[in-house]
């Protein structure tokens, strides 16, 4: 065993490990919620919160058993697409919004649960809300190191070699996808910088909100940009595992976030609950939401047809 794998095998339990807290908080506000001893969070009925966080409990508890396969001997006789898919959600999820999550601990703005909408403050306890962060920062940390551990000893060769090795990629259009998450990115950050076309609340606009449309607008454009070139193969002498590794966390993140955004955005539209108000017009959140987790599917499916992949071990 060598140093990278020392590495990712001591970030693999150390994500596992930081997710537990959060996994449990989450368990303990679904029963609190059914017994009548919580309150729930702003905008929701008890049948909604408690579907609401009994998903996050499911996607909580696979992470953490990505997080074991990642390290474990088992994790290596694991099929590679189902792995392969949780670990690109989660991934996609968590790593992008790191140096968010972490500004916002320092500066003791930490608002909560960003999957639920429930806000810190005397609902939940500052220890409580401390706990959520530490399991998001320390959950993307340790993937961020064991992830690509995993993928060094089951593919070693996958990402070897420049884009110019083979001539262009596999296909010779231009990436539809790398346009439609492009554009996406574009109006996100457009909103990020105060722009104020298709927003129907200004004054739902905070900090927080700007502040990820920017994050989520500039993995976008990361995305696409990682993709047209692993499509055409320029520049030439850049290893190919930076736009692979780019391509992956950006697809990812278009994928994660906006297929997590869309059924909510349909929900506040339908039901239209007095306490839940989004920013940014209902219809054209929902189109750019479904823009994104198509052209973050794609984008993934492109770049694994785009790079050279050893044979199933």
């Amino acid at each position: 065993m060598d140093r990278w794998d020392r590495a990712g095998r001591a970030a693999g339990y150390g994500a596992a490990l930081a997710l537990t807290p959060y996994l449990l908080i989450k368990v303990s506000w679904v029963a609190g919620s059914l017994l009548g001893l919580l309150p729930m969070g702003a905008g929701f009925g008890k049948a909604e919160w408690v579907v609401l966080n009994s998903a996050t409990i499911g996607m909580a508890g696979i992470g953490i058993v990505v997080a074991l396969a990642l390290v474990r001997p088992w994790g290596m006789r694991i099929p590679a697409a189902p792995l392969t898919f949780c670990a690109w959600v989660a991934t996609g999820f968590l790593v992008p919004v790191l140096p968010y999550a972490v500004l916002s601990s320092l500066l003791g703005s930490a608002q909560g649960d960003p999957h639920s909408g429930r806000q810190a403050g005397p609902s939940m306890p500052a220890w409580e809300a401390a706990l959520v962060q530490i399991g998001f920062v320390g959950m993307g940390l340790g993937l961020a190191v064991a992830l690509p551990a995993y993928l060094r000893r089951r593919w070693p060769q996958a990402f070897a070699g420049r884009l110019g090795d083979g001539g262009k990629g596999s296909l010779g259009v231009p990436p539809w996808t790398a346009v439609i998450g492009a554009a996406v990115g574009l109006i996100w950050l457009y909103w990020a910088l105060g722009g104020t076309a298709g927003v129907a609340h200004r004054p739902e606009r905070d900090l927080t909100w700007h502040l990820l449309s920017g994050v989520f607008g500039f993995w976008a454009l990361v995305a696409s940009a990682a993709t047209w070139a692993a499509v055409r193969g320029r520049p030439a002498h850049m290893p190919r595992w930076a736009p692979i590794v780019l391509g992956w966390l950006g697809s990812g993140s278009l994928f994660a976030w906006s297929g997590w955004k869309l059924p909510f955005t349909l929900y506040v539209a339908i039901a239209q609950p007095a306490d839940a108000v989004l920013p940014e017009e209902l219809a054209l959140a929902a189109v750019l939401h479904l823009a994104a987790v198509g052209a973050g599917a794609a984008m993934l499916r492109t770049l694994v047809r785009t790079r050279p992949v050893p044979a199933h071990p």
